[in-house]
């Protein structure tokens, strides 16, 4: 059966996994977690890849951290979209978070912070990522965080990758390009 739900093309920055599990409830989406009341350089950069790709929309708790976490997100990237969801619609047994917003909740924050719909992309499939040594063979793993790197999409497992490659719009010149990157990295490497 096919998802009904929309598909929005800026990446949704949430604090925690729970905040993702409620927002894919809601929506179809990439997602990145900056891993509650931090946020390590890593996922700074991260961030920074999908809002130059695909632009970020901001969806953070409605208390303290989740605001400090919005204000340090939009230091490095002014143009962010912000998504809000009051407290009061955020609130189950005293704890506050988006992993406590329903999906109403969620879709409505988004609409408001103007998300952008897009038709679901598959220029990539599986087959691609086993051509490539990517899926299913030693060093894999190595190898997509490599090109994950070249292609400013980070890393992910196998399918985390395979979306981002579509959501994120990547061509395949890029794709291309970044393989040979990828490849002549791997050889100097070799040489040493």
């Amino acid at each position: 059966m096919k998802s009904t739900k929309k598909e929005i093309k800026e990446v949704i920055i949430v604090e925690g996994k729970d905040d993702i599990s409620q927002v894919k409830r809601a929506v179809k989406a990439e997602i990145i977690a900056t891993g509650g009341f931090s946020l390590p350089e890593k996922t700074l950069e991260q961030i920074k890849g999908a809002a130059k790709r695909t632009g970020i929309i901001i969806l953070t708790d409605p208390d303290y951290p989740g605001e400090w976490i919005r204000r340090e997100i939009t230091k490095a990237v002014s143009e962010a979209k912000h998504a809000f969801i009051p407290k009061e619609d955020a609130l189950k047994d005293g704890n506050v978070g988006i992993e406590n917003a329903s999906p109403k909740n969620i879709i409505l924050a988004l609409e408001r912070a103007r998300c952008e719909l897009q038709t679901p992309r598959t220029e990539f499939d599986k087959g691609d990522l086993m051509r490539e040594g990517l899926l299913g063979v030693t060093g894999a793993t190595d190898r997509r965080d490599k090109l994950g790197k070249i292609l400013g999409i980070g890393y992910g497992n196998a399918k985390q990758f395979l979306n981002r490659l579509n959501h994120y719009g990547v061509t395949r010149e890029e794709w291309q390009d970044g393989l040979k990157q990828l490849y002549q990295n791997n050889k100097r490497g070799e040489e040493k």
